[in-house]
């Protein structure tokens, strides 16, 4: 099929990636902390600069690259579309990189001709085809693709068109490159692979259908399903990892014979508890690419039911996490306080590899700069002395904050980074009060009482606002983090009475948006390793430690931290949280409450013992959206039994992208709820993925039913319906295989109805609820509720009751409902 106006060219090459630090001349910074950074409309651009980002503009910005040989492709990576209209190369740098690269795209022209091409790229790029330089562009800009249209001669057959490229890359960095088909003669997206057409055709095929056998894994062995069997005998690498804060790799060699259908790839306890990708890398008679799958790998099983006194589970969980935790600086606390001389080595280990990252004030070096401090106040007389004296180096050449000189790209703007900085701050002037700290020139006295006086501050606003990543499931281990070793560790009672209350109100607020002691809720922030699990997230180990509900994870921030100060120092939390996490009553709880500065985040949660769902009341309606899930919902008594609905910010699997595939919308939904019934109107743009999708787990479901106009589930006494404005699609093949249901187009409506009691096909056929648009309002007509108006303002009404968001507040109201 020819070429059309606006169609991207899809399949490349790419050479691996040349990096160098990008060093400046160490200088401060102006700015504060902005709880507000993710509320943009310009398509997310982040509205702050480094110095590093400012002298890469003044060499780089609208001055073209210079025009080097074509270089050699026989080490190049060949990259298949798998559903992206660019080439994504985008990551994570924990310091200023600059990264070089080259990349081809290639069009087969039925005839010569002229054509008009647009490129995109966000930081420096020259376009050549066919060996001759055809056009450039430099805009220099973070993480936002700029382009250019430039005209090319093709020739008659192939046409290589090259990219040489470049930016500058600060933590996430998007790096994508573009190329769109304007106009030209009769031409088709071309191969710039060596390998035969039907050989890449029968390998995309393959890929586009792979998935893993399940989304979570127990115990299970870890198989590869090939829906698409290759006719020809395939070797593959395979590499396992966590996101990219995680530690540790593993890696296997995978047969794929000829006809193969499925195959083993690993035993699942093998693998840390945690959200784990699966980087497989193909080699199929010598044409060799790459596809990324994922899953959670629980212990959940393993571990048994929850012990029932307190001390007991605060044992259990410090021992769980030295003994299988990430190896990070929570970890090596948990060691040294086990006290064996075989932990404290692991701890020292831990602590040597840690230091670097520290050491080079690299992006998140304050999450485990915390820990490290509290180990070293507390431990460090179990500490070889040579590494008590490294780790005081580091804690004297530390970067605190913006205002002090360095070249680095911490993100000192979230409310969570400025806490722990803060915290670093104080604790470590506390722990050298006479020493003077290198880059601030104060003394350790006057370095506490600047982090002291920054922590009365972020208190100040703490208390005002609470969380702008509201409810986000990984952005609370991160503030409890700080709290707890404020109150472990600060010498200030007013500060420690502070961060107190902070962890009592973070705990309730899990309490009252978890369902069996498992978060749900919208959230601020998402990722897909942390709304694609439910065993390994944190906040469900500190349900297991506080509510005897739940199951450890590898990745830990705060629960030995928090461990301690319940054995400890002293802390102490409401026995009542408990049932409100684990909700057993008769009665539904209703919880409206907001979250932000200024509320701007009007947040509503309904439970029952069998059904939750919580969302936004009211929050930016159809802009484009960041990293929130808006709505979310779970049934039964299966953690794993929830889904979420949401906009895709890409259509690439376990990509980079902020908004993700599963984390985040492209443009955010009107969403409004009411008790157990939601309605999801979307709005979104023609340059977005053209569909609307739910995470839709039918293997932890007990049943589930499809219609030409929704489906319905069943966990236990819990199930939910939803009705769609067309019919829903459940995806068989890919990497979300039997997990996700589509519904076409940028402009869609989900209605989501929650009750207990019946089967999947009985409460489908009761609960189907068409939505219907009358003045001012969408409205549906529900067998219990009755008629309910979801109004163009926010507010709900029904049963004689109003629910108004301009009414929540930051305390936040409880009510118990018949149900």
């Amino acid at each position: 099929m020819n070429l059309r106006v606006g169609e991207p060219l899809t399949y490349w090459q790419v050479l691996p990636l040349v990096e160098a630090a990008y060093d400046v001349a160490d200088t401060t910074m102006e700015g504060e902390m902005d709880s507000t950074f993710f509320l943009t409309k310009e398509k997310n651009w982040i509205p702050h600069t480094y110095p590093c980002r400012t002298a890469y503009i003044a060499e780089r910005r609208d001055r073209p690259l210079e025009p080097q040989p074509l270089p050699d492709w026989r080490a190049a990576r060949n990259v298949l579309p798998m559903g992206s209209p660019w080439l994504d190369l985008s990551g994570f740098w924990f310091r200023p990189t600059r990264i070089r690269g080259w990349a081809r795209t290639a069009i087969r022209a039925e005839q010569a001709g002229k054509a008009r091409l647009r490129a995109g790229i966000c930081g420096a790029a020259r376009i050549y085809v066919n060996g001759d330089s055809a056009g450039w562009l430099s805009p220099a800009t973070r993480n936002a693709m700029d382009e250019t249209e430039f005209e090319a001669e093709l020739q008659a057959g192939d046409n290589d068109i090259v990219f040489q490229f470049e930016d500058l890359c600060e933590r996430d960095a998007v790096i994508r490159l573009s190329l769109v088909w304007l106009d030209g003669p009769d031409a088709q997206v071309g191969y710039p692979f060596t390998a035969d057409p039907e050989t890449v055709r029968e390998v995309e095929r393959a890929l586009e259908a792979m998935h893993l056998d399940r989304a979570v894994y127990d115990g299970e062995a870890i198989e590869l399903v090939c829906p698409q069997p290759f006719t020809r005998s395939v070797t593959a690498r395979v590499e396992v990892a966590g996101h990219f804060m995680s530690h540790g790799l593993q890696r296997y060699q995978l047969e794929l014979p000829a006809g193969a259908q499925r195959a083993s790839l690993c035993e699942s306890r093998e693998l840390p508890a945690d959200y784990r990708y699966f980087d497989i890398t193909f080699d199929h008679d010598g044409f060799v690419t790459d596809l990324r799958l994922g899953a959670e790998i629980t212990r959940r099983t393993a571990l048994g039911a929850p012990a029932a006194e307190l001390h007991d589970r605060i044992d259990e969980t410090l021992a769980w996490i030295a003994a299988n935790a990430e190896s990070d600086t929570e970890r090596a606390l948990a060691c040294l306080d086990e006290g064996s001389e075989a932990m404290r080595a692991t701890a020292e280990r831990i602590i040597e590899a840690e230091l670097p990252a520290i050491e080079q004030c690299y992006d998140c070096a304050d999450f485990s700069l915390v820990p490290l401090l509290w180990a070293r106040t507390q431990h460090g007389h179990r500490l070889a002395p040579a590494l008590v004296a490294r780790i005081d180096a580091a804690i004297l050449d530390y970067r605190y904050w913006m205002d002090e000189p360095g070249n680095d790209v911490q993100w000192y703007f979230s409310e969570n980074h400025a806490l722990l900085f803060h915290t670093a701050c104080y604790l470590a002037g506390h722990l050298h009060p006479q020493a003077r700290f290198r880059r601030s020139g104060r003394t350790g006295a006057e370095q506490r009482e600047t982090g002291r006086q920054r922590l009365m501050a972020w208190f100040d606003h703490f208390e005002k606002a609470e969380m702008a990543e509201f409810n986000s499931a990984p952005y609370f281990p991160i503030d409890l983090k700080g709290f707890t070793a404020i109150f472990a560790l600060g010498p200030d009672d007013d500060l420690r009475q502070r961060a107190a209350r902070a962890i009592e109100r973070l705990a309730t607020i899990v309490a009252n948006s978890a369902h069996q002691g498992v978060l749900t809720g919208a959230q601020g922030r998402s990722y897909q390793h942390s709304l694609c699990v439910a065993d390994t997230l944190e906040l469900t180990g500190l349900a297991r430690l506080l509510w005897r509900t739940g199951s450890f994870g590898a990745h830990v921030h705060c629960l030995a931290q928090l461990a301690l100060c319940l054995r400890d120092h002293g802390l102490t939390l409401p026995e009542s949280l408990g049932q409100q996490a684990c909700w057993q009553d008769d009665e539904g709880q209703e919880w409206a409450y907001q979250q932000g500065e200024n509320g701007f985040a009007r947040l509503y949660h309904y439970k029952t013992r069998d059904t939750a769902m919580g969302s936004t009341a009211r929050y930016r309606w159809f802009e484009w959206g960041y990293q929130e899930t808006l709505i979310h919902a779970r049934i039964g008594t299966d953690p794993h039994a929830q889904i979420w609905i949401n906009h895709p910010g890409e259509r690439v699997q376990a990509g980079f992208g902020r908004p993700s595939f599963w984390g985040g919308s492209a443009s955010i939904p009107r969403v409004q709820q009411y008790r157990s019934l939601a309605i999801v109107v979307f709005e979104g743009h023609d340059s977005q993925p053209d569909f609307t999708h739910c995470w839709f787990p039918t293997p932890a479901f007990d049943e589930w039913r499809l219609n030409e106009r929704g489906a319905a589930a069943r966990s236990g006494l819990g199930v939910l319906a939803l009705t769609t404005s067309e019919a829903p699609k459940l995806m068989k093949c890919g990497a979300s295989a039997h997990h996700e249901l589509r519904v076409p187009g940028q402009r869609s409506w989900w209605v989501v109805r929650l009750g207990r009691g019946f089967s999947a096909e009985a409460f489908l056929a009761r609960y189907q609820l068409p939505l219907v648009r009358e003045q001012q309002a969408w409205v549906v007509e529900d067998p219990e509720y009755g008629r309910v108006l979801f109004h163009d303002d926010g507010r709900v009404e029904a049963e004689g009751r109003l629910i108004d968001p301009d009414a929540f507040t930051l305390a936040g109201q409880r009510e118990l409902l018949a149900d």
